[in-house]
């Protein structure tokens, strides 16, 4: 069986944005938004040379919430990816959960399996991928990264991004750190 890091998006991978309007950090809503992280590439490679599986897991509500449209969201992705496979990285799947339980988008506003903190993606990728959860990872911003890193029996990363400490506090990650650098040192040394 293969071994996985399973990474959130947002605050892990590329930079949150400030929305002006609301004066939150909010994903990026077009694909000039998207930053990544400093030294993200580079993380994600000496990931790969180890020989860890790479998986996306990440919740977009924004469409389902009325903030933006589904083709950005997808535009936004297309950037991650195409900046990601310039470098050389390529991800063995994205999973992305585009649900919110109190949307205003009808298609997309009822509780769902696929959001986290629910272990979905990653049981999935298991099952599809041949993946060890057990000697697998969860890297995220959130309570609810750590949350579905646990409920799946994976090892867990919180990574301490400022502009998320609203939507953390109530779980407990094996680790803590700062950064993904920080995170996949963790990783390795484990």
């Amino acid at each position: 069986m293969k071994r996985a890091v399973f990474l959130d998006r947002d605050g892990v991978l590329n930079e949150l944005v400030l929305n002006p309007h609301t004066g939150d950090y909010e994903p990026p809503r077009s694909p000039g938004d998207l930053v990544l992280v400093p030294g993200a590439p580079g993380s994600l490679r000496r990931l790969l040379e180890t020989g860890f599986e790479l998986f996306l897991v990440s919740n977009q509500p924004d469409y389902a919430k009325g903030k933006t449209s589904l083709e950005n969201l997808r535009a936004v992705h297309a950037e991650l990816d195409r900046v990601l496979r310039r470098e050389n990285i390529c991800f063995r799947e994205y999973y992305y959960c585009h649900h919110h339980p109190d949307g205003i988008v009808p298609a997309y506003s009822y509780p769902c399996e696929c959001r986290k903190p629910g272990p979905f993606f990653l049981k999935k990728a298991a099952r599809e991928y041949d993946l060890d959860l057990g000697g697998s990872w969860m890297v995220g911003d959130r309570d609810s990264d750590i949350a579905c890193g646990k409920a799946a029996g994976t090892r867990t990363i919180l990574i301490e991004e400022p502009h998320s400490a609203k939507s953390r506090g109530t779980n407990n990650p094996d680790f803590k750190t700062a950064n993904l650098k920080d995170a996949v040192t963790i990783i390795l040394h484990h």
